[in-house]
């Protein structure tokens, strides 16, 4: 979409980078906890790409990180910021992740420079995680929950090639980037049973038993308050809607979850 020679990244670890600075990408180290080394990875930037960080499933703070992003963008003089936020994003969101994102935007908003923001469908690979001991098991136990619109990483990737390539197409918030359907766990143990050929069947637990599970395992309390809203989000319809908008910057439909899971259950039936 744009020459090689336009691009750059910034990495953490820029050995693992090397197959980029191959194709001719500029590849710089850059870290969201060290802001002098932002500054010089967006070095001539005309817009950033600040993918969300996820420190705070970490017990960090992503908003401290994603400010001092903003602030490298602003200070290396790049016109515009895009940032990869979602569907959700609010600042009542039962989803703690989507009250980060939602402060961000206003960060955002605040900051003095062009910005849009990426507003993602739910990543589909979230679902195949939360999928994986069920699909060992047979049964697939949580919390009551909605419709999600699960859309793909690679979908998502494109679309935001295609914006960072036609710069100003959107300035702030994108209608919801998703794929064309929402689907309840139930709705996917169904498509898994249906490609593996025996039964995954959904049971629903309380949150609180739920949570039970989740301290026994040693999961933090602030992991646990997202692993729960995750649930209580999707019954309030927080991810349920779906939009146009990919189908039209990719130029073709979206990638379904009966795909997703077909590649991704063919892999395990496989061990590769």
């Amino acid at each position: 979409r744009v020459p090689v020679d336009r691009v750059a990244v910034s990495v953490r670890d820029v050995q693992k980078a090397q197959e980029l600075a191959a194709r001719g990408v500029r590849v710089r180290r850059g870290d969201f906890t060290d802001p002098k080394s932002l500054e010089h990875a967006f070095e001539g930037a005309s817009q950033v790409l600040i993918i969300s960080s996820n420190a705070s499933a970490y017990g960090g703070d992503p908003l401290a990180q994603h400010l001092a992003a903003i602030d490298a963008a602003r200070a290396a003089g790049a016109r515009r910021i895009v940032y990869t936020s979602h569907m959700a994003a609010s600042h009542s969101s039962a989803f703690p992740p989507m009250l980060d994102h939602a402060a961000t935007e206003q960060m955002l908003g605040e900051s003095g420079l062009a910005w849009t923001s990426l507003r993602n469908g739910f990543y589909a690979e979230s679902a195949t995680f939360l999928l994986g001991k069920g699909l060992k098991t047979g049964v697939f136990e949580a919390p009551a929950d909605g419709k999600v619109s699960w859309t793909t990483h690679a979908d998502l990737a494109e679309a935001a090639a295609v914006i960072l390539a036609n710069e100003g197409r959107y300035d702030g918030p994108t209608p919801p980037l998703t794929a064309e359907q929402a689907l309840d766990f139930g709705a996917l143990c169904d498509i898994a049973s249906s490609i593996l050929g025996r039964p995954l069947r959904r049971s629903t637990v309380s949150e609180d038993a739920m949570r039970a599970q989740l301290v026994a395992f040693g999961m933090p309390a602030h992991v646990v308050a997202i692993s729960l809203g995750l649930y209580r989000a999707s019954r309030d319809g927080e991810f349920a809607a779906t939009d146009s908008t990919l189908r039209k910057l990719l130029g073709r439909a979206p990638t379904g979850m009966r795909e997703v899971l077909a590649e991704q259950l063919g892999r395990t039936a496989d061990g590769t």
